[in-house]
């Protein structure tokens, strides 16, 4: 057991089918057994979810990312902590390293939803009680809930594998736009680098065009930090204007690898050397490439579940 001192009389932690080897390291890492579940589904594609022990008066850890398939993945987690509630658990924690819907925060345009308000209305309602998550797409999704949220990030764990390169002096961490300036400065504090800022533009949604650098990137090794791989065309595109622009080498990285469509391939054929990723969403046998190197955050996310079963500070493991 990672912590002698943790009382796990009470802590059970359970899963869905979305990241299940995620939460077996958690499990591994905290000392515990996953309790047994069962998530499927009825002939007619509902979700069947079965728990096969007794939770009565427990702390519940539902470990599940909302990945692809979302809705899915989404209504198993909603209908788990229904279960839990109904079986009188006295607390229910979502852990969702992966928040779907989370780029659906605002209205950009008339009669548009906002989603990410939405799911977080569905996981109180289900009887959610504390919610812990990795790198939202917007640190502001956390006042949607009238829950307390813990939000994890995943720079220390990349900060850890990246110092390790031997990059030097010649370092600059590159936010592929205006908004991902407060990530990049996280990640260059833990690294001691400048920043530099990509300055683009969307002509349509998931198309960038890549209007100017912002910084000092000629000759250096650029390291462009993100929190979503989707498409990868942003990412793609910005590695090819670092190049075009004088930086020598080109590295990514993003604590999401969504990857939808062709984004492998995309990644394969660009100019970034290594796309440094977590498992908060499974990679699946076609998502991996030999450019894309996997972190895991079952540590981090373990240290932050034994630190609220054990009524102490989250905030103490970023400092």
């Amino acid at each position: 057991m990672k912590n002698q001192n943790l009382n796990t009389g009470n802590l059970c932690l359970m899963t869905g089918n979305a990241n299940p080897g995620l939460a077996k390291k958690i499990a591994e890492y905290i000392g515990v057994e996953l309790c047994e579940t069962f998530v499927g589904r009825f002939n007619n594609g509902e979700s069947q979810v079965m728990i096969s022990e007794s939770i009565r008066g427990k702390d519940i850890f539902i470990i599940q990312p909302t990945c692809q398939p979302v809705n899915d993945n989404l209504m198993d987690l909603l209908i788990m902590a229904d279960a839990c509630k109904r079986a009188s658990a006295h607390s229910i924690t979502a852990v969702v390293p992966y928040y779907a819907y989370a780029r659906q925060d605002r209205k950009t345009r008339g009669r548009e939803p906002i989603s990410a308000k939405l799911v977080a209305n569905l996981m109180v309602a289900a009887g959610m009680t504390r919610v812990v998550t990795v790198d939202l797409h917007a640190a502001q999704i956390q006042g949607f809930f009238d829950i307390p949220v813990d939000h994890l990030a995943a720079a220390p764990v990349m900060a850890s594998y990246l110092e390790k390169q031997n990059f030097g002096n010649d370092l600059v961490v590159v936010s592929p736009d205006l908004g991902g300036v407060t990530r990049a400065r996280t990640l260059a504090d833990y690294l001691k680098a400048p920043i530099a800022i990509i300055e683009k533009r969307r002509p349509r949604p998931g198309e960038a065009e890549v209007m100017n650098i912002i910084g000092d990137i000629k000759d250096k090794i650029a390291l462009m930090i993100d929190d979503i791989v989707d498409t990868a065309g942003s990412l793609c595109e910005g590695a090819k204007a670092l190049k075009r622009l004088g930086a020598k080498r080109v590295w990514a990285t993003c604590s999401h690898a969504v990857l939808s469509k062709n984004a492998v391939e995309k990644i394969n054929n660009s100019e970034i050397e290594k796309l440094v990723v977590t498992d908060t969403i499974p990679l699946t046998p076609e998502k991996q490439s030999e450019k894309i190197v996997v972190l895991s955050m079952a540590e981090s996310i373990g240290d932050a579940v034994m630190h609220i079963q054990s009524h102490r500070s989250v905030s103490q493991l970023f400092r």
